[in-house]
């Protein structure tokens, strides 16, 4: 896919940053995970990161915000160790990409849903974030997860998304070539079509692919855009996510 925006604008690192813990999760010992919230809850979301990964200090404030309304939310490292880093000299995308497909991600995100369920967990939501986003929207086609939301995925196609069935929200940015507004619309119009499957598409103007989780602080606009989007999200899962 095409990720030439999902490289701009790397956030800054707060190591250890966030009200949770790094714990592991899915089994084998080797995926870790960003986890916050009430540990008792029956309702999960799980967070599929963008390319910069998990550490990400403003998706684990977002992290925090959704655990605060109740859910307990894990984020995990998909990349294991290996996120994009472009203060790396060394660093070659095409290597990157190859290392580290979404179909690998989705089948890792089966793994910690499973071990989320077997913890009694009786309903699961997943936010995905660019490179998340299509992750999420594979999830999406199967019964593994009970509402969706992507918020600027990467490319995805009008057949991925013809296969959803789980409640689906997007989110995306007016300035994007990953997921351009217009094809965003266009997938809400396959969605709408559909019969049984809910969805909401929202188009955010002046605002970049990747804002809702590598904003400034220092962008008024930037950071009211997000929170919006947050808003958003939160809602989504709220209406659509309910105790079995």
């Amino acid at each position: 896919m095409s990720i030439s925006r999902c490289y701009e604008n790397p956030p800054s690192f707060s190591p250890g940053s966030g009200a949770g813990t790094v714990q592991e999760v899915g089994g084998g010992g080797r995926l870790k995970a960003y986890v916050t919230g009430p540990l008792d809850s029956k309702l999960a979301i799980l967070f599929v990161s963008d390319v910069f990964g998990y550490e990400a200090p403003n998706l684990r404030k977002l992290a925090d915000k959704v655990a605060a309304a109740g859910f307990l939310v894990v984020a995990p490292d998909f990349f294991y160790g290996d996120p994009v880093d472009l203060s790396n000299p060394n660093f070659d995308r095409q290597v990157w990409i190859a290392a580290h497909g979404t179909d690998k991600g989705c089948e890792d995100a089966k793994a910690v849903i499973a071990a989320l369920r077997s913890k009694g967990v009786s309903a699961i939501g997943a936010a995905g974030f660019c490179w998340g986003g299509k992750v999420v929207v594979n999830l999406a086609s199967s019964d593994h997860i009970q509402a969706a939301v992507v918020l600027h995925p990467g490319r995805i196609t009008d057949d991925e998304i013809n296969e959803v069935k789980t409640p689906i929200a997007i989110l995306g940015a007016e300035i994007d070539d990953a997921s351009p507004p217009e094809q965003l619309e266009h997938f809400g119009e396959i969605l709408s079509a559909k019969s049984g499957v809910n969805c909401f598409v929202k188009i955010f103007p002046g605002v970049a692919h990747g804002w809702t989780v590598r904003y400034s602080v220092e962008d008024e606009w930037g950071v009211k855009s997000a929170e919006e989007a947050h808003g958003d999200m939160l809602n989504w899962f709220s209406k659509y996510m309910k105790e079995e």
